[in-house]
């Protein structure tokens, strides 16, 4: 489930010169606005699938800072819709701040399909780019337009959706906030099924690489079509003056609260209840009552980036754990960031299901679930969900093979001749079988090599290079015929393959007047490296396929990425039960003018979570995945208990009851404040009243 915007108040007063355009009892605006959103995200969520993967094979970024800078990317498009709603709700107003930001949002997008063109730097046209920082620099510049385009826009366009209704459409407010948030996670489903397939295809001028362009230029057009459908609409909208941001007034009062407090520390003063009713001097105290309820919830959202900090892994170490994962299905071959999909997929199912049967069960089971429990549950799920990601990295580790380290060199025997023989080894005596290899490579230590093998007279002597994998071919005649073999296991599930001539003539010499063929097929897997020996007793035929030895180097992924299935389940029932419910409680314990206060509060736990996997990547550097996957569950776990234990001493408020307690002390005393004076001086009291009255609606 996507993050959702925040439901601001939304204004019920018209303009008397707007004609409102209904169809079927809804503004005509709204089918703009639904259009753009789902664009919108289209383009985010879709350009976000691919954005690590972009990351590790196109810039060249090892996983650590590939995931880094994704999360930093993350945690940047949450904190600026902070900025978003104070520019829209002080300066701009909606309407113009979805505009201009939009422009800024669609030309990163457009920016960051120019950076992943490789074309524009590979002058020797091999595929490669030969500049890279200057695609660094551009892919940069692009997240960072995206970051405030994404985030700017954020709490405005759900906002601006509700301005469009009136006072008497709350039932078709209520359903447009329904289809708006489908609409959220139906641009994430599609797009996150979309770019990954667009990405795993072949393209360019000059040559053929993975195609990120098309990737990021879908994105991109859809942000465009996003824009314009927008702009479309214009003449429609309902477009309200900008009023002021709460969370401006919230900070000042804050702010003075705490300057007031140290000027008055000495022993002296009085102690005051709350560190807040330091401010009761220069603001009322029904704004220092609803901010004293805020920071309430806002204590307990400190615990929860670490939540977050696991949820958003899933795409970045998540999707970097299936490329090492086979990912076909049969008749379905699945991308390693298409497993993404799982999630929306999930949330489409289990929301309704918690709703209608998993929480009403529970209560007539007689147990108490409150919102906070329910928090506390999900937490727990995620955490778990780590626990399923560790236990299937050490099954996929188990499948990778071990390359020699710095101080290593390691060796394969590869037997070309057609009958058996012994190669003695500083660690023993091997028989080859004709035309065979030996199973493994042998690790060594040392730099040279006395190899004997067959009937030779004297050993033969060879140099290995450190940190190498390298092939012996063993001709009839031993010599120093060396293969130099790859170290790395193939990227993006390719197969690395090689051939080796056995025979005592080039085929282009020897074949080239003949136009004789042959077939041989066989399967690949994902990641593998394999080498084919052409034997010396090779002829055409329909049997030519028994002349050709197959040598696994490298073993393909072997580990199913349907293993990850169950870790995704686990994450999104967690955040069902954490995500939905916090925001509920959270608006359910915030005054009505205080909602967005909260949300942004909520968004920047978000941000924090991010920012948490960007010091653990960098800083702790931890060797084995599975052991990093452990770490994050750990810490969620003892967060879990913290929060649990917050949760215990939590009580439950309800703030239109302490407003309206305040309210009525309110109007006793301006009862009080009339009855003193209307006697001794009705003139002066009616001037009095009048401008207490402006005073406090201006408060």
């Amino acid at each position: 489930m996507k993050h959702l915007e925040p439901d601001l108040p939304v204004l019920a007063v018209r303009h008397q010169s707007l004609t409102v355009v209904k169809v079927l009892g809804y503004p005509l605006s709204i089918f703009f606005i639904v259009v753009n959103e789902f664009c919108e995200r289209f383009s985010y969520y879709g350009m976000r699938a691919v954005l690590v993967l972009y990351f590790k094979y196109f810039l060249k970024w090892d996983d650590d800072l590939a995931t880094s800078i994704y999360h930093a990317f993350v945690a940047l498009c949450y904190l600026t819709p902070i900025l978003g709603a104070i520019v829209a709700d002080s300066w701009l107003g909606k309407f113009k701040t979805i505009i201009y930001l939009s422009i800024v949002y669609a030309i990163g997008q457009i920016v960051m399909a120019v950076s992943a063109i490789h074309d524009i730097t590979d002058t020797d046209r091999n595929g490669t780019p030969d500049n890279m920082v200057f695609h660094v620099a551009l892919s940069m510049i692009g997240l960072f337009l995206i970051a405030v385009g994404t985030g700017g826009i954020k709490p405005c366009v759900s906002a601006f959706g509700g301005d469009q209704f009136d006072a008497s459409q709350v039932g078709q407010r209520s359903t447009f906030f329904s289809v708006f948030y489908l609409c959220i996670n139906a641009g994430s489903l599609l797009s996150t099924i979309i770019t990954p397939i667009l990405r795993a295809q072949d393209c360019g001028i000059h040559s053929s690489q993975k195609c990120y362009p098309l990737a990021f230029g879908v994105p991109a057009a859809l942000m465009v079509v996003a824009l314009v459908v927008f702009i479309l609409g214009s003449g429609m909208y309902y477009k309200a003056e900008p009023q002021g941001n709460i969370m401006l007034d919230v900070c000042k009062c804050i702010g003075f609260a705490i300057k007031n407090r140290f000027k008055h520390r000495s022993k002296r003063y009085p102690k005051r209840q709350h560190w807040m009713d330091w401010a009761e001097g220069k603001y009322d105290k029904l704004l220092i009552a609803q901010i004293k309820m805020v920071l309430k919830v806002l204590f307990l959202y400190i615990p929860l980036p670490m939540f977050w900090t696991l949820f958003d892994q899933k795409g970045s170490r998540w999707t970097l754990q299936a490329t090492t994962m086979d990912g076909n299905f049969g008749a379905l071959v699945v991308q390693p960031d298409q497993m993404q999909t799982v999630n929306p997929i999930l949330i489409l199912t289990l929301v309704p299901l918690m709703d209608s049967v998993i929480y009403p069960l529970i209560k007539k089971c007689g147990l108490n679930f409150t919102p906070l429990k329910r928090m506390t549950v999900g937490m727990f799920l995620a955490a778990m969900a780590f626990v399923c990601a560790a236990l299937v990295q050490i099954e996929i580790d188990k499948t990778l093979p071990t390359f020699p380290s710095g101080s290593e060199s390691q060796l394969k025997l590869l037997n070309m001749g057609s009958n058996s023989l012994t190669v003695r080894l500083p660690g023993g005596p091997v028989e080859l079988a004709a035309a065979q290899a030996s199973e493994n490579y042998f690790t060594f230590e040392e730099g040279e090599m006395e190899v004997s093998a067959g009937n030779l007279s004297a050993p033969r002597y060879f140099n290995l290079t450190r940190e190498k994998r390298q092939t012996l071919l063993i001709p009839s005649d031993i010599n120093k015929e060396w293969s130099e073999d790859i170290t790395t296991k193939p990227e993006q599930g390719n197969n690395a393959v090689r051939f080796v001539n056995g025979m005592k003539f080039l085929f282009s010499d020897h074949f080239q007047h003949t136009n004789n063929s042959c077939e041989y097929t066989t399967e690949f897997g994902f990641g593998s490296s394999y080498t084919f020996l052409i034997q010396s007793s090779f002829t055409f035929g329909s049997d030519c396929g028994a002349a050709i030895t197959v040598v696994e180097d490298i073993q393909p992924n072997s580990v199913h990425m349907a293993l990850l299935i169950p870790q995704y389940f686990l994450i999104t029932a967690g955040e069902v039960v954490f995500s939905v419910t916090g925001l509920e409680f959270s608006y359910s314990q915030a005054p009505s003018n205080m909602k967005a206060v909260l949300q942004a509060g909520w968004l920047f736990t978000v941000a924090i979570g991010n920012f948490i996997v960007l010091i653990v990547a960098e800083v702790a550097q931890i060797p084995e995945q599975w052991a990093e996957f452990v770490l994050f569950a750990a810490l969620l776990v003892a967060v879990c208990v913290i929060f649990s234990i917050m949760a215990h001493f939590y009580t439950y408020i309800d703030p239109k009851e302490i407003e309206a307690q305040f309210q009525k002390k309110d109007d006793e005393d301006n009862k009080d404040f009339k009855d003193q004076h209307e006697k001794s001086e009705p003139g002066m009291v009616k001037r009095l009243s009048n401008e207490r009255h402006a005073k406090e609606t201006k408060l």
